[in-house]
């Protein structure tokens, strides 16, 4: 019997242990959708298996968002697909792996219209009545803003 607790014990302990993040950064973060607006400081964490995103204010984590393979996670609690998370936060006709794409600061939409700047790249893209986006990435700034569905995320690293 003590050797089943022990057992189950270490099953717990190693079986809810997460991939370290290999990469955290302090950012400002401004995030406005229509269900979530947000400006402050807070952190950016990355593995090869998921992204964290932390907002702060007053010292109180205010938003988290946990960007795993299959689903999003909001705070502790919520979690849905991809695609569920567009439909409620950002947009249907976004591709599911957008978000991943912007917390990454790597290329949406299978880099339609990209142009390379000497720091990052550039995106226009639109699609009438869908979408209008102006995706940029450079050194330390990730800025996405799509003006017909007044959507805005802009993460400035390291401040």
């Amino acid at each position: 019997m003590k050797k089943i607790i022990v057992l189950i014990t270490i099953l717990v302990i190693y079986g809810c242990n997460n991939t370290p993040y290999l990469q955290e950064n302090s950012a400002f973060i401004l995030w406005k959708t229509s269900s979530f607006k947000y400006a402050d400081m807070g952190f950016i964490y990355q593995n090869s298996d998921e992204v964290k995103l932390q907002i702060y204010a007053n010292g109180q984590s205010v938003m988290s968002l946990r960007v795993m393979e299959d689903s999003i996670c909001m705070s502790a609690l919520e979690c849905m697909s991809k695609t569920n998370f567009n439909q409620k936060v950002l947009n249907s006709n976004y591709p599911k792996d957008i978000l991943t794409h912007i917390l990454k600061a790597k290329p949406i939409f299978d880099k339609k219209d990209i142009k390379y700047t000497q720091s990052g790249f550039i995106q226009n893209i639109k699609k009438a009545n869908s979408y209008n986006i102006k995706y940029k990435v450079s050194k330390n700034k990730i800025e996405f803003i799509d003006t017909l569905n007044n959507i805005t995320i802009k993460i400035i690293k390291d401040i």
